[in-house]
C-alpha cells in the first residue's frame, strides 16, 4: 500500500504522523511511504533521515493526498486537507468529531474511510492511542498552570509550592484517568496541595495507593465538585467520555465566584470542554480571561512537546497504521475489533455512535460498512 504522511498545518503543531523509525517498519513491510518534505522537522527528523529510512519524499500535501491510498496524520484534518481527501482513502488520526461539525460534515462528503485514534480500544479496557498524548497533557497540563498563575501571564501571582512561612497553591483535578494520573503526580512534585476528583471510587483508590497522603481523593458530586473549584488556584480537567462531547462540570455561575487570577487548564478541550466558558486557543494566543479567571484551552497541548509526543505515539500507533496497510482497511476491522471501535466515518455514513448522537446525525454500524 502506498501510505502518505503529509505535514501537520494546524497553528504551531509540529508533531508528525510517522516517525523515521516507523517508516522503516513500513518499507519492511513492503509498503511506500510518501512524506511531505520538511514533515519532520519538528521532531528534529530531515528529509535525509526519511530517505535513509525508505521513504520517498513530496514536494507539496497535495502530492501526498493525491497519490495516497493510506494517511497517517496527527490532528484532525484542516479544511484545506479535507477538501484534498477522496472516496475510499483511508484517514488514520485524532478527528475528535462531537465538537466539530464542520469537520464531520465534510468527511461524510469526502466519502472517505476515516479511522480516529482516540476511539480505538483495547482488550484490557481503555483508549491506547489517546493514552500517550493523555499522559503527556496531564504532565504539561501543571506546568502550562503553574505559569499561567504568573502575573505577567494574567494569574494572580503564586509559585505554586509556596515558600518557608508562605502557604502553598491549591491544585483541583477533575478526573482520574490518564490525564488526571499525570497532572496528580507532577502536581505532587510542585509542592501544592492537591485533590483529586473522580466518580469512579477504583479509580480513585488506584490514586490513593499511589500517592498516599500527598493528594486527597473526592467523590465526584456537585457538591463536592463546586466546593473544592471554588477554594482551587489551579483546576485542571481531564473527564472524557469516549468519543462523546465532555461533560460541563464547571458552571458560568461558578466561575464568578473563584478566586481572582485563578487558572482553568481544560485538556478535555478536544471534546468541546468541561466549561461553560471553554473555547479552543491554539500555543500562538494559548489563554483569554473570563471573571477574572485565565483560561487556557490549547487544543493541541502534546504540540508544545512534539519530539516526545511523536515518538510516544507512534509506539502505539504504528501496530494499527501496520495493520490497515497490510490487510486494508476492511479485513483489518474485520480481523481487529478494537481497530474497528475507531472507525468514526466510512463511505459517507457516520459509524460511531457517540459522534452521531453529538452531531444530531444518523448512525450506521461499523458492521454495516465492512462487507464489499
Amino acid at each position: 500500500m502506498l501510505v502518505g504522511v503529509p505535514k501537520e498545518v494546524k497553528v504551531h503543531e509540529y508533531r508528525v504522523g510517522l516517525t523515521p523509525s516507523s517508516v522503516r517498519e513500513m518499507t519492511a513491510h513492503g509498503h511506500t511511504v510518501l512524506v511531505q518534505t520538511d514533515a519532520g522537522v519538528g521532531i528534529g527528523a530531515s528529509d535525509d533521515d526519511y530517505r535513509r529510512a525508505g521513504a520517498e519524499i513530496a514536494a507539496s500535501a497535495d502530492e501526498v493526498f493525491t497519490r495516497a491510498e493510506l494517511i497517517v496524520k496527527v490532528k484532525e484534518p484542516q479544511a484545506p486537507e479535507r477538501a484534498m481527501l477522496r472516496e475510499g482513502q483511508i484517514l488514520f488520526t485524532y478527528l475528535h468529531l462531537a465538537p466539530d461539525p464542520e469537520q464531520a460534515a465534510d468527511l461524510i462528503k469526502s466519502g472517505a474511510i476515516c479511522i480516529a485514534y482516540e476511539t480505538v480500544t483495547a482488550p484490557t479496557g481503555g483508549l491506547p492511542l489517546l493514552a500517550p498524548m493523555s499522559e503527556v497533557a496531564g504532565r504539561l497540563s501543571v506546568q502550562a498552570g503553574a505559569h499561567c498563575l504568573e502575573k505577567s501571564a494574567g494569574g494572580m501571582g503564586m509559585l505554586l509550592g509556596g515558600v518557608a512561612g508562605v502557604a502553598p497553591g491549591r491544585i483541583v483535578i477533575l478526573g482520574a484517568g490518564m490525564v488526571g494520573t499525570n497532572a496528580a503526580q507532577m502536581a505532587v512534585g510542585t509542592g501544592a496541595e492537591v485533590v483529586v476528583i473522580d466518580r469512579s471510587l477504583d479509580a480513585l483508590r488506584r490514586i490513593d495507593a499511589m500517592l498516599g497522603a500527598r493528594v486527597k481523593t473526592i467523590f465526584s458530586n456537585r457538591d463536592n465538585v463546586e466546593r473544592e473549584i471554588l477554594r482551587a488556584d489551579l483546576v485542571i480537567s481531564g473527564v472524557l467520555i469516549p468519543g462523546a462531547e465532555a461533560p460541563r462540570l464547571v458552571t458560568r455561575s461558578m466561575l464568578s465566584k473563584m478566586k481572582r487570577g485563578s487558572v482553568i487548564v481544560d485538556v478535555a478541550i478536544d471534546q468541546g470542554g468541561s466549561c461553560e466558558t471553554s473555547r479552543p486557543t491554539t500555543h500562538a494566543d494559548p489563554t483569554y480571561v473570563i471573571d477574572g479567571v485565565v483560561h487556557y484551552m490549547v487544543a493541541n497541548m502534546p504540540g508544545a512537546v512534539p519530539r516526545t509526543s511523536t515518538y510516544a505515539l507512534n509506539n502505539a500507533t504504528l501496530a494499527f497504521a501496520l495493520l490497515l496497510a497490510d490487510k486494508g482497511w476492511r479485513a483489518a476491522l474485520t480481523e481487529n475489533c478494537h481497530l474497528k471501535d475507531g472507525l468514526n466515518i466510512a463511505a459517507g455514513k457516520v459509524t460511531y455512535k457517540a459522534v452521531a448522537k453529538a452531531l444530531n446525525l444518523p448512525y450506521t454500524s461499523a458492521d454495516a460498512v465492512l462487507p464489499i
